[in-house]
């Protein structure tokens, strides 16, 4: 498997403004920018959500449609990455992009700014299919920044794959729902996807390039393929099987329509997306593997390091950050987060953390699940039937656990004492499971218990399998945190 690239610091650290800092690229760059020793400034309309904290980190508010804000924003800066595309607008996003691409080039000139680094669209602008709307409008973008007289690096880029992307997040979300889709013909355009790990890389190589003049970059993976052989090595490496049955014609808007349906994609953001799809996006000119010493990774690659890059972030993810952000909503009940189900609920106790961590540690094997124990060992019987661990491990002490231990049909993947325990599922399922306890102290004294559940279906049949059990699910999890919470309470 190719690694994913590396960038070495900086031999002279620059003041860097990053645009869209609370956006899908714009966010991973951050970390990479302050990793190899750049002072950076994150624009973003909302700068409150920006979560990463650093002290050369300075989050600011700039808008592009409002030239005064970058001109505060844009002061003091070397180089200003440009990475805004109004995809989701409800109104004319040509002209909002046409807009703010002008007011940001006046303002980086009239800051002194010594280079802007764009991510733009690849695509060919002379080939036999007239340019999308949204393709010509990233264009015209970059125009715009050359013609400001700052110099300016663009990066034309095809998919971006990665954990979380727009791309990955359509095609996951297809082959995840559909055992058989029906494919319109963008479905079969050629193109030449990036992993996103290859992406930062070459946006922060950009730096090291002369900032006297202007340049142009195709850059993309080491393969071409169309979004259906994406989705059918994604189908392979999860294990399930898709069937594609081609259709002659199918509108951009139906299609934004029917994904709309079926994706987590907004109607309209698909239909932008899929319009661009009409025009393959392939390297055609060589520049970037001459100027830098970068190895793009292939599609088997960047879709593998997609997953395990999810998995690795879900495990980092703190699910009462997430919530706090949502106001009081007191919890999840079967929501979808990318394909992961959730079910998150929880309960105030008048209990130290410690006091009401202590059931916690102590669940399962002889101590049982604290509520309606016959069910789980008939779902445990049934479990051993189909050849699954079932409830027979139990546990390897009746008062500790550590990481790695069995524990009936889980696996424990983390504990933190009087704090978190996280469990991963054995059983037969035709997906992947998880149950984690979160405690935390509350204002008051006592504790906040946090019970989460989380299912990663696989296919259909993992969706039918959560969901025909979601109301034994909602009784069991609500009654588990229940009996939780009282044990805490009792001394």
């Amino acid at each position: 498997m190719t690694a994913p690239q590396s960038i070495p610091p900086s031999p002279s650290p620059l003041r860097v403004l990053v645009t869209g800092a609370t956006g899908y690229v714009g966010g991973r760059l951050l970390r990479r920018l302050l990793d190899a020793g750049h002072t950076v400034v994150a624009m973003a309309r909302h700068p409150e959500h920006i979560r990463l904290r650093n002290d050369q980190l300075h989050p600011t508010y700039g808008d592009v449609l409002e030239y005064d804000s970058l001109v505060t924003a844009l002061s003091d800066i070397d180089t200003a990455y440009y990475m805004i595309h109004s995809m989701g607008a409800k109104r004319n996003f040509v002209e909002q992009d046409r807009i703010g691409a002008q007011n940001f080039a006046r303002a980086a000139r009239a800051c002194g700014v010594k280079c802007i680094i764009y991510l733009g669209g690849l695509a060919n602008e002379n080939g036999p299919v007239p340019l999308s709307t949204h393709m010509a409008s990233r264009m015209e973008v970059g125009r715009i920044l050359r013609d400001s007289g700052v110099p300016t690096t663009e990066f034309r880029a095809s998919i971006v794959i990665g954990s979380g992307s727009l791309s990955f997040e359509m095609i996951r979300a297809l082959v995840e729902r559909l055992p058989v889709m029906i494919t319109p013909r963008w479905v079969s355009i050629l193109a030449q996807p990036i992993g996103i790990d290859d992406l930062l890389a070459y946006l922060m190589a950009g730096l090291e390039q002369p900032q006297n003049e202007h340049a142009i970059y195709e850059i993309g993976g080491s393969e071409t393929v169309s979004y259906g052989g994406l989705m059918q090595e994604y189908a392979r490496q999860r294990g399930v099987r898709r069937r594609m049955l081609p259709v002659p014609v199918l509108t951009p808007h139906l299609s934004s329509l029917w994904l709309g349906l079926v994706t987590p994609i907004y109607a309209r953001v698909g239909r932008k997306l899929i319009s661009s799809l009409r025009n393959a996006s392939i390297i055609t000119d060589p520049s970037a593997q001459r100027d830098f010493a970068i190895q793009p990774c292939g599609v088997e690659d960047m879709i593998r390091l997609a997953l395990r890059n999810e998995d690795r972030e879900f495990a980092e993810t703190r699910w009462s950050d997430a919530l706090s952000s949502m106001g009081d909503t007191q919890g999840w009940g079967g929501t979808a987060f990318g394909s992961r189900i959730i079910d998150s609920r929880s309960v105030q106790v008048s209990a130290s953390p410690a006091a009401a961590f202590t059931p916690i540690r102590r669940i399962g094997g002889r101590n049982g699940w604290y509520f309606c124990n016959f069910i789980w060992k008939i779902r445990g019987w049934i479990d051993l039937i189909v050849g699954g661990a079932g409830l027979r491990r139990g546990r390897r002490h009746p008062d500790e656990l550590a990481p790695g231990d069995s524990l009936d049909w889980w696996r424990v993947e983390a504990v933190e004492p009087d704090h978190l325990l996280r469990l991963r599922a054995e059983m037969k399922v035709p997906g992947r499971a998880w149950l984690e306890f979160e405690v935390t102290p509350d204002e008051r004294g006592g504790s906040e218990i946090r019970q989460t559940a989380i299912f990663d279906p696989v296919g259909i049949w993992g969706r039918i399998y959560w969901y025909s059990l979601y109301p034994i699910h909602q009784f069991i999890f609500a009654g588990m945190l229940r009996s939780i919470a009282q044990r805490a309470a009792t001394p």
